[in-house]
């Protein structure tokens, strides 16, 4: 069984990739109503791997369990009115920690990861650019509450985020935000790197909202929930 499960275990981070990819992208639509042996059709993978992966998925918030198997999560604005509100208040005080504590190889380390999901576009690269920066730049603060408290925000806004990333214009913009950031933190100017963090969360948080609206004919009503309603 042991090599079995070992075995499986390529298997799931691709089959992972695969439906985060079409999740993130869309083409698993917010609200629409799957099951294990559908994904097994669909990705070509067996029961255990897509086990694995939608047990990554649903700690992600990108899946959620329904009556009969699973669904895509709709999209939920009163949740994430709530998650941004959370992550400003903790990147906030990790960034100021960051500031006091600091390295110029792990921020330079951070600015090869943005660059990189620049010029290397792709749902998945975005996800781990993305991810990794806003994460990266708290576990310099050295407090791994703060750390995965930022990572817990991210992996919840990263879908809806991408109805903005999908932009390039959005994404040369966010680069440029990304970068300023990590300038202020290698130069410890610890209220502008706070502040700077702090306006970057907002402008996101208005353009995604913006985005959300734009697209509820498209998504229709099982797109989307409310938290109020729950």
């Amino acid at each position: 069984m042991a090599d079995e499960g070992q075995g499986d275990q390529p298997l799931a981070m691709r089959a992972l990739s695969r439906m985060r990819g079409d999740i993130l992208s869309l083409k698993l639509a917010p609200g629409e109503v799957t099951s294990e042996r559908a994904l097994e059709q669909l990705y070509g993978v067996s029961r255990t791997p897509i086990r694995e992966a939608l047990k990554a998925l649903i700690g992600e918030g990108l899946v959620i369990r329904a009556e009969r198997g699973y669904a895509i999560a709709p999209f939920d604005l009163d949740q994430l009115e709530e998650i941004f509100e959370y992550r400003e208040t903790v990147e906030d005080a990790a960034v100021r920690l960051a500031c006091q504590r600091r390295s110029d190889d792990a921020l330079d380390a951070i600015r090869a990861t943005i660059d990189r999901g620049l010029s290397e576009f792709t749902p998945d690269s975005w996800f781990e650019a993305g991810l990794d920066f806003h994460v990266q730049l708290a576990a310099l603060s050295g407090n791994r509450f703060l750390r995965d408290g930022v990572q817990d925000a991210v992996n919840r806004t990263i879908r809806a985020r991408w109805l903005v990333a999908s932009s390039e214009e959005s994404r040369v913009i966010a680069h440029k935000e990304h970068s300023q950031i990590i300038e202020l933190v290698r130069q410890r100017r610890e209220d502008e790197a706070a502040d700077a963090v702090r306006r970057h969360g907002r402008e996101v948080h208005r353009q995604i909202v913006e985005a959300l609206e734009a697209s509820r004919r498209l998504f229709g009503a099982r797109g989307f929930a409310s938290s109020k309603d729950a």
